[in-house]
């Protein structure tokens, strides 16, 4: 009996006030917004290990809240977008870059990109710019870092590239065509990123939204000291 009455209390007085806000939180986490969490650098210099990202999941469509079913669809993903989305192969909750959009024909020359055959425009990234200034001095000494101009459909769309020259990598890819329905992702990293040269084109059910800004970022090789020149700073 005394079990019973500890259980009516703990429903009656925790679980059962905190069910529809937790259940309202969780649905806007998976229909509206978000924060991720980056762990890896693939997506490096944009995004470093231990940024976490702020995810408009409305940028494109709406959905059904835990689920894959739209609702409304009002836009479509851009070459130069970075996403947040599920790999093919293993269902791995990725956040990439859309260099490749339905239709396209993609290629990969020695870490050089072309898209429907024209090679892409790259100028020298300076030293300090951002995320190029937040890595360790090895891993810059060790990088090259550039600017890539990406051709979109309203113009250009700029964003900061690197390569890793002594890392085996796959630098010469393609070319492919991104058949309909589906997106050409690629890591920032170029030398250091599982994207769509290894498990293929990005089925568009598995963009799940557009990510925007770095909300917060923790230096993970020096104690989570904060990385406070990233905080909500916006992604190109």
């Amino acid at each position: 009996m005394k079990a019973k009455k500890i259980l009516r209390y703990l429903w009656r007085e925790w679980v059962r006030p905190l069910a529809l806000p937790f259940l309202l939180i969780t649905a806007a986490k998976s229909a509206l917004a978000d924060i991720n969490y980056v762990p890896t650098g693939s997506m490096k210099p944009t995004i470093l290990e231990g940024d976490a990202v702020y995810i408009n999941k409305l940028a494109y469509d709406l959905r059904v809240p835990f689920t894959t079913l739209r609702l409304a669809r009002w836009a479509e993903p851009a070459r130069g977008d970075i996403v947040v989305c599920f790999a093919p192969d293993d269902g791995t909750r990725l956040v990439k870059r859309i260099v490749g959009q339905p239709g396209d024909t993609i290629e990969l020359r020695r870490d050089i990109l072309f898209v429907n055959g024209i090679v892409q425009t790259y100028s020298p990234l300076a030293a300090d710019s951002r995320g190029v200034r937040d890595l360790e001095p090895a891993e810059r000494n060790a990088a090259i870092f550039a600017r890539e101009q990406l051709t979109t459909r309203a113009g250009t769309h700029s964003h900061a590239v690197m390569a890793l020259p002594a890392v085996p990598a796959l630098r010469d890819f393609g070319p492919v065509r991104v058949p309909a329905g589906h997106y050409f992702m690629m890591g920032d990293n170029r030398d250091n990123s599982r994207d769509s040269r290894f498990f293929g084109v990005m089925p568009r059910a598995e963009i799940i939204g557009e990510a925007k800004s770095v909300v917060a970022s923790a230096d993970l090789a020096h104690w989570l000291r904060p990385r406070f020149n990233r905080f909500f700073t916006r992604l190109d």
